[in-house]
């Protein structure tokens, strides 16, 4: 979605890619009280967009109209507040275009193609007035973001009318949005108007538009759109009304409600099928009439999977809660949005699916579950990431023993590299694209799937529901997932969510010794690593049967469930950098001890895992 790099991984991911111990079990108990955000007086921001745009095709510019309520619910006075103009940073000397000509991996679609944009192929938006409740409001751009000065402060509470008139110009495909993309999409509409930014329990968030993603105020909006008659239009929202049809252009009228974004594409030459899945959503799929037959035949194809996939996410995550979702061709590559998504479309079948089921998981994690993905990357791509694989190992028949497999090799290729950054990492300030990628990815599904191993796999699946369930239409943070899967396990995992996320440190444990003493097998553990973990481990006789041990982390106060057979040990303190535990055989009749038979652990070296 974001650079080459990301691409291959999100590839291999696609190729590759619950209770507790009786005390845990007590405390599970408060699995159904509300998550701490609730307790301690959750609130969030509200916006109601109102906006009539006026396309002129040829020249790809438009003027709009925007109505805007907002509701401050925060416990704050504001005195100011902030828009995004996303399309500002397709200019010559934008902080995305010096970003992209000086890291030194850049986006293979970016490079320094901004700097090379001539004054009818920039992108733009121009705000030319701003009212708050009638009155005129100082205001001045900045880059990607208009800063406003408000004549009088907006009280905890009160709802203020801001009124705007804006022309824009649709820059060259590059990045995300744009015109004329490398398929020929006329206009892929993301990110297109002035969008006022969130402000939460931090804060504002108006971070420049460099390179990374977004976050939005949950509102309802209303679009009235006036475009060429021949253009088939497609994307977020419900349409109001049939086409009126005055001279050349049509009038559209769209209204989506609950969403924190708004997006659409248009093209002449879209064919535009529909699918409905049962007792779900209307599927809409958009695609170029000049494909070639082929591909054609692959985007019919996709309908089916696209209903399986939409079954997959509501039944596994949370029930789908619109009427309506679109895959449209458009963008340059793949990316989520409200109600739909755009990808490109000349593709082979099993990457149409691939994509598509990535960008369809986006629904869940991050547009309902709407984390800020400036700053936790990882819990919007590496949460899709892991349940788009799961998706794609059933619907696609893989029959993987891991579906995140992929996802564990690209975090050891990260780790290896030498060049990886703590999660916690603003998405902008990765020394390289490509550490990003693989940590918010694949670090980030594989912070899933091992949570699995930490908690079992029951009890992570029953998190990812009650985390669907507490945090929709919210803006989760990440001590929401753990608190969620606390809930759920009665563990404590705030060392768990500390290492993985905030620091580089690593998971690698060994077999120091095995020894005997009078018929008893004495077995020695080290722990190299920083980053503790609860052990499970094999021991295999020379009669062929096995036997499994668990070693409980002491710092987790429990155990994870288990509905097989196993031998449960003393509990391993972290500080003590090394553990010993007794077989009552000689050593004579084991043929092998494994840590982590599964390989669900994110153990860097597994050599030293094996006697």
């Amino acid at each position: 979605m974001k650079n080459t790099q990301i691409t291959l991984i999100i590839l291999l991911i696609a190729l590759s890619g619950c209770g507790g111990s009786k005390d845990a079990k007590k405390q599970s108990s408060s699995e159904g009280n509300p998550p701490s955000t609730k307790a301690s007086g959750y609130w969030q921001q509200h916006v109601d967009y109102k906006m009539d745009i006026d396309v002129d095709v040829k020249k790809y510019q438009y003027k709009g109209k925007q109505t805007l309520v907002y509701t401050n619910n925060s416990p704050d006075v504001l005195d100011k507040v902030f828009y995004h103009l996303y399309f500002n940073a397709f200019q010559p000397g934008s902080e995305m275009d010096v970003r992209s000509r000086t890291i030194s991996d850049p986006d293979g679609r970016v490079k320094d193609r901004i700097s090379k944009l001539k004054p009818s192929e920039v992108g733009y938006i121009k705000v030319n007035s701003l009212t708050q409740n009638g009155k005129s409001v100082s205001h001045e751009t900045v880059g990607t973001v208009l800063e406003v000065k408000l004549n009088s402060p907006i009280k905890p509470g009160e709802k203020v009318t801001f009124d705007m008139l804006f022309n824009a110009q649709v820059p060259i495909q590059i990045r995300r949005s744009g015109r004329n993309n490398k398929e020929g999409v006329a206009l892929s509409m993301t990110q297109w108007y002035p969008k006022l930014a969130e402000y939460d329990f931090e804060g504002w968030h108006a971070d420049p538009y460099i390179a990374r993603e977004f976050h939005g105020v949950w509102g309802d909006f209303d679009i009235t759109l006036h475009i060429d008659k021949d253009y088939v239009v497609g994307g977020t929202g419900y349409l109001q009304n049939e086409p009126v049809i005055r001279g050349n252009k049509k009038t559209l009228r769209y209204k989506a409600p609950k969403v924190h974004d708004f997006t659409w594409a248009a093209d002449p030459d879209y064919i535009h099928d529909t699918m409905k899945v049962p007792n779900g959503p209307m599927l809409h799929f958009y695609y170029k009439n000049t494909l070639d037959s082929e591909k054609k035949k692959f985007w019919k194809d996709l309908q089916p999977k696209t209903v399986e996939l939409m079954n997959y996410f509501s039944n596994h995550v949370g029930a789908y809660p619109y009427e309506q979702y679109s895959v449209i061709q458009g963008g340059d590559g793949g990316m989520e949005y409200a109600m739909c998504t755009l990808i490109t479309g000349n593709r082979s079948f099993g990457s149409l699916v691939g994509v598509t089921a990535h960008e369809l998981a986006h629904t869940w994690f991050q547009f309902l579950l709407a984390s800020n993905e400036a700053k936790h990357e990882w819990m919007d791509e590496g949460f899709t990431s892991y349940i788009s694989a799961l998706a794609m190992n059933e619907v696609m028949n893989r029959n993987r023993v891991n579906p995140a497999e992929g996802s564990y090799r690209s975090y050891f290729s990260l780790v290896k590299s030498g060049k990886e950054q703590p999660q916690a990492t603003h998405a902008d300030r990765y020394v390289y694209n490509g550490a990003y990628g693989a940590s918010a990815y694949s670090k980030g599904a594989v912070f899933l799937a091992q949570l699995g191993y930490v908690i079992g796999e029951d009890n992570l699946n029953k998190t990812l529901k009650k985390y669907f369930n507490d945090f929709a239409f919210k803006h989760p943070t990440p001590n929401d997932i753990k608190r969620s899967a606390e809930r759920i396990s009665g563990l404590e995992l705030d060392w768990y969510l500390t290492d993985w996320t905030q620091t580089t440190n690593t998971i690698d444990y060994s077999i120091k010794s095995v020894d005997e003493n009078n018929s008893i097998t004495s077995v020695t553990l080290e722990r190299i690593g920083l980053m503790p973990m609860p052990i499970d481990l094999e021991v295999e006789y020379t009669d062929g049967t096995k036997e499994a041990f668990y070693i409980p982390l002491q710092m987790m106060r429990g155990e994870k469930p288990s509905n097989t057979s196993r031998t449960l040990l003393n509990d391993w303190a972290w500080a003590y950098p090394t553990y010993t535990f007794s077989i009552n055989k000689p050593k004579s009749t084991i043929k092998s001890i494994v840590i982590d038979p599964k390989k669900m652990m994110a153990d860097i070296n597994r050599d030293n895992n094996k006697m």
